[in-house]
């Protein structure tokens, strides 16, 4: 089977356009992500605090892959601007813009200090304290409940970052182990309150 053969498999098994666009976008099939409850995460991100693209300021100075960002004030100013661009399109159009995954990371940059790996790496997408870590943004127009996690990437730690409909960052960073089913194929789905996947 071909890189790209699950596509017309999940064809095949009935699959939405939509659902294989979302995984064409991330490369795998629905069967080989797991997924996390969004009460659960919705629970866990309750007393986050919650920061606007004017509010956050960087915690300490940081790089990523091959000495990038030069600036952290120029990261910064630069999230601010594209959060601003993307309020504006929407308040225009009606229709968010797809830049989610990177508002995202910058976020994570910014706020939790992850220094992001060199572009298309998979297993992770950073660091934060020498800890390999999967950043997963919930965009404000996400209905599903379940927010995908790859579970065969070396991530130690997972950041989820929700943004919501007013443009508000939240974010909280979990230990694998708090997941259950950290140590074989797949992390297992339903969240409830604290204690755990179930």
């Amino acid at each position: 089977m071909g890189d790209w053969d699950f596509l017309h498999e999940m064809q095949e098994r009935g699959y939405s356009p939509e659902q294989i666009a979302d995984a064409a976008s991330s490369g795998l099939a629905p069967w080989q992500w797991s997924y996390i409850d969004r009460d659960w995460v919705d629970s866990q991100l309750e007393e986050a605090p919650e920061d606007d693209a004017y509010s956050i300021e960087p915690s300490e100075p940081f790089q990523s892959r091959e000495g990038f960002p030069y600036s952290v004030l120029e990261q910064t100013e630069i999230f601010q601007d594209l959060v601003e661009c993307a309020e504006r399109h929407f308040e225009n159009t009606g229709r968010y813009l797809q830049v989610w995954g990177e508002l995202g990371e910058i976020y994570a940059e910014i706020k939790f200090g992850l220094r992001r790996h060199a572009t298309h790496r998979a297993g992770s997408d950073g660091t934060i304290a020498g800890k390999l870590v999967e950043v997963k943004t919930i965009s404000p127009e996400k209905t599903s409940d379940r927010v995908l996690v790859k579970s065969q990437g070396d991530f130690e730690q997972l950041l989820i970052i929700r943004i919501g409909r007013d443009f508000q960052f939240q974010g909280k960073l979990f230990d694998r182990s708090e997941l259950a089913g950290a140590s074989g194929k797949y992390l297992r789905g339903r969240l409830k309150g604290d204690a755990g996947l179930a």
